[in-house]
């Protein structure tokens, strides 16, 4: 069962989601931003209803090729057949976001992958599509299943593209935890989001984020607009000392997309301040354990334990240490076995990971009798 311990220790204060909202409203009709290391929620909009992902898709089109490249069955220099159907479909004639690539010609994978990331080229997303898996149903069922082995269970995709179906659906939730996996995974192809602009056959077109170019901080990640879902955007800034993840969908026009995001990642980044709570190694409490050498073992962050608290709303503080207990030894030193939870008039704002400080080997039969009899006085069992 879970088990929760008070920590006292703590005497900072920090506001409530309910309060940080309260100063902040969107336009837009989906949005959710994110603290991208914990995942920590800090302002969201029905984060959770179904909703059309147009091009914001082929940020899980990247994840898979991503992985396929992760798992070196492709290769950045392999080059990929440019089939009528890509060029059809995605191609200049289709009047959607394009590549320009030439029929029945050959593409390198970084070309294609800059492509889909900067110019949001459908031709492009297409090629990797049928270059990896054969054909864009297949390439979905691989989406799907990178999909459910990344816990997005609000979201399903048909194509690589993002090009409407009835069938394909995400959630803004999904999306910005699609975003943080893509960030903290793969940081070594990380820059492609940030480039601003592509040329391919001759075309230049500039990286369609236009909060790239504003100079506050944006480095990634995807535009997407169709006529029924209306604009929308995943946006991710490290200003502000902490890196965040933003998604916003179903705006009226670009310009409204670009200031709304605009709003939502710079209120994000200058409306909270750091504070330290545990230096490195310190312990931030201790967890039980049955059956061990030792009866619990110190719990620690990954480093520096930090809070952000929204600035001039201190007002209140709540922490608790969660995990499922009591612990089963063996417990080695690094393991992650519970978690910080910090509230504030009963609204969640930030969780930490903790881990274990130390190892806790098995004791011997005495240790686990006497434990036994502990539990069962305490009703833990």
């Amino acid at each position: 069962m879970k088990r929760f311990w008070s920590i006292a220790a703590i005497v900072v204060a920090l506001a409530s989601p309910a309060f940080a909202q309260a100063e902040f409203d969107t336009k837009a009709k989906f949005a959710i931003l994110m603290d991208e290391d914990s995942g920590t929620v800090i302002f969201q909009k029905d984060a959770d209803l179904p909703m059309e992902p147009a091009s914001m898709a082929k940020l899980m089109t990247i994840a898979v090729v991503f992985n396929e490249i992760r798992g070196e069955r492709v290769k950045m220099t392999d080059e990929f057949f440019v089939s009528e159907h890509a060029w059809r479909t995605g191609g200049a004639s289709s009047g959607g976001s394009t590549m320009f690539a030439e029929l029945n010609s050959k593409i390198k994978v970084e070309d294609l992958i800059r492509s889909v990331i900067i110019q949001s080229g459908n031709d492009a997303a297409i090629v990797l599509a049928e270059g990896i898996a054969g054909s864009e149903g297949s390439f979905a069922a691989m989406m799907n299943e990178l999909a459910e082995e990344l816990g997005l269970t609000d979201s399903h995709f048909t194509n690589p593209t993002g090009l409407p179906d009835p069938d394909m659906f995400v959630t803004a939730r999904d999306l910005a935890d699609l975003a943080r996996y893509l960030i903290s995974e793969f940081p070594e192809y990380y820059h492609y989001f940030s480039e601003p602009e592509m040329e391919w056959n001759g075309i230049k077109q500039p990286n369609r984020n236009s909060l790239v170019e504003l100079g506050i901080g944006v480095d990634g990640l995807k535009t997407g607009h169709t006529e029924a879902a209306g604009y929308g955007s995943v946006i991710s800034t490290d200003e502000g000392g902490r890196r965040l993840v933003a998604v916003i969908h179903g705006l009226t026009s670009m310009a409204e997309r670009t200031e709304e995001g605009r709003k939502l990642i710079t209120w994000g980044a200058r409306a909270f301040e750091r504070v330290a709570a545990y230096p490195d190694g310190a312990v931030v409490a201790y967890a039980n354990v049955y059956g061990g050498v030792s009866g619990s073992v110190g719990l620690v962050g990954d480093g520096e334990v930090a809070l952000y608290l929204p600035r001039g709303s201190r007002k209140c503080l709540n922490a608790q240490v969660v995990y499922t207990g009591p612990l089963l030894p063996p417990v080695t030193q690094g393991d992650e076995v519970a978690e910080l939870r910090v509230f504030c008039d009963e609204q969640l704002v930030q969780v930490a990971p903790l881990f274990a400080a130390e190892t806790v080997e098995e004791g011997d039969i005495v240790r686990k009798a006497t434990d036994a009899l502990k539990q069962l006085a305490l009703g833990w069992l």
